[in-house]
């Protein structure tokens, strides 16, 4: 067993600053059995897509606006939601921010 991974710790000011401007391209911060927290950079806008899994959005900077197929839902800093599987989606921010996401590993980051 290594005993780092009993010790990892995480600090996201550090991924913030890693992610940088290259927007709407996930990366992988933990992974937590079948399951994945993802960070990424978002402004603009990107595509619509959907997945065949629920997929969970955390503010951690910034404020973007979640556009579904049943409507839309704006979030701000600490604020979450989850997109029910299924569901059609983009996301919109019109300055910097950044999301965490927690999804299962499988689910394709571009979507599906």
């Amino acid at each position: 067993m290594k005993t780092k991974s009993l010790f990892s710790k995480y600090n996201l000011a550090e991924v913030d600053r890693k992610l940088g401007n290259n927007f709407w391209t996930p990366v992988d911060v933990a992974i937590i059995n079948d399951w994945v927290l993802r960070a990424a950079a978002c402004k603009g806008i990107n595509k619509w897509h959907k997945h065949n899994e629920d997929e969970f959005f955390l503010i951690y900077k910034g404020k973007i606006t979640v556009l579904t197929e049943k409507g839309n839902v704006d979030l701000e800093e600490g604020e979450g939601y989850v997109v029910p599987k299924g569901v059609k989606h983009y996301c919109r921010a019109n300055e910097r921010a950044v999301v965490l996401l927690l999804e299962p590993r499988k689910v394709n980051t571009k979507g599906d």
